[in-house]
């Protein structure tokens, strides 16, 4: 039952998602909300943003802000407002800031197989109790994350 109740607040959007990105570049402006229409190509396993509708895409929009920089590196923060495939990588990458290992989407520096995207934190309504709910996952213990260890949760 739990999941069943869980499964409906991701359907219906109530639960609000939000990710920290490492990237190589600021983004400009500083802060603000992405719309794009991606389509995928399975058979390469990479997304297209598009900046209008096109034959077979789907809509996509997040918000992101800058909230840190250190070491020539920028810590953004992601809320996505629609859940695609790759939507975070490939919108970032269109507002020139891919983030840093995906080189799948243009960052300059890849880290086989892994790439500076954490899913920092959940937050939504208890189904049962009622009560506000928010669910944060530490930083993974890379060296790179550490630098921005300090910087408070969203």
């Amino acid at each position: 039952k739990a999941l069943e109740r869980m499964n409906e607040l991701f359907k219906t959007r109530q639960i609000q998602k939000t990710y920290w990105a490492v990237t190589h570049q600021a983004p400009t402006p500083r802060s603000g909300r992405l719309v794009h229409w991606l389509t995928k190509n399975a058979s390469q396993n990479v997304t297209k943003a598009h900046a209008s509708q096109v034959p077979n895409s789907q809509y996509a929009e997040l918000s992101y802000g800058l909230i840190a920089s250190q070491q020539g590196h920028y810590l953004l923060e992601v809320a996505p407002v629609t859940g695609r495939p790759h939507q975070i990588r490939v919108q970032l990458a269109s507002l020139g800031c891919p983030i840093l290992g995906d080189d799948k989407y243009g960052s300059p520096v890849a880290k086989r197989g892994y790439i500076y995207l954490h899913a920092r934190s959940l937050s939504f309504t208890h189904p049962v109790s009622q009560q506000p709910l928010r669910l944060s996952a530490p930083l993974p213990p890379d060296p790179l994350w550490r630098v921005f260890a300090g910087v408070a949760a969203p």
